[in-house]
């Protein structure tokens, strides 16, 4: 009598079962790949956020020449001054894309140029507190554009993913040093940054597209 088959060990499954059983690998994810009808192509998707992200940090070397016109010997001056270091290399980071992707600068970059130092200037004339404020409100517009765009992009863009989260995290950190000069004691405080965030959404709406 021949002995009755023992079940084998999962173990011991041939390869063809294991594979059956093993869970799909993901796909990476490729930019655009859940754009619908209508949508902008891959590569329009990728020249509209390295324009408008050019334009930003164009925009935030103007507001912080501004504030150091007005507040360049101030206290804060020197904080300013490191903030405005940071955008600056920021900015050549998205100049250089700007020229090796190709990409056309925004139409409004004439406009931000005086429109950002304005701005800078006009905070800082209203104190040191103000100008801080200022920060606070680009920089928490700046925070959510840049997690939406860094959301968007896939593994075939993951240096420019990086790019745009380690900028992130920079302008986290000036939001943070500016509360910790007191950016929540300007005068109208709330006011202030609503109208500061109001712009900054509509220069981002703008500098996208044209």
């Amino acid at each position: 009598m021949s002995k009755p088959e023992q079940p084998q060990s999962p173990d011991a499954q041939s390869p063809d079962a294991q594979s059956q059983d093993a869970p799909p690998r993901e796909r990476p994810k490729i930019t655009g790949e859940d754009a619908l009808p209508g949508d902008p192509s891959r590569e329009e998707l990728i020249a509209r956020m390295i324009r408008v992200d050019q334009a930003g940090e164009y925009g935030a070397v103007r507001i912080y020449a501004g504030q150091l016109a007005v507040l360049g010997r101030a206290g804060s001056g020197e904080a300013i001054r490191a903030m405005a270091a940071t955008e600056r290399e920021h900015l050549d980071r998205f100049d250089d894309l700007v020229a090796d992707r190709g990409v056309r600068p925004t139409a409004f970059q004439p406009i931000w140029h005086v429109a950002g130092y304005a701005l800078g200037a006009a905070t800082a004339l209203l104190g040191e507190r103000a100008a801080m404020a200022c920060t606070v409100a680009v920089e928490e517009v700046i925070d959510r554009h840049y997690a939406e765009q860094a959301e968007r992009l896939g593994e075939d863009e993951a240096d420019l993913r990086a790019t745009i989260e380690k900028f992130r995290a920079d302008e986290l950190e000036h939001r943070n040093e500016a509360l910790a000069h007191g950016a929540e004691g300007a005068p109208a405080y709330e006011l202030l940054t609503t109208a500061v965030k109001a712009g900054s959404r509509l220069a981002i709406w703008l500098s996208t597209r044209f």
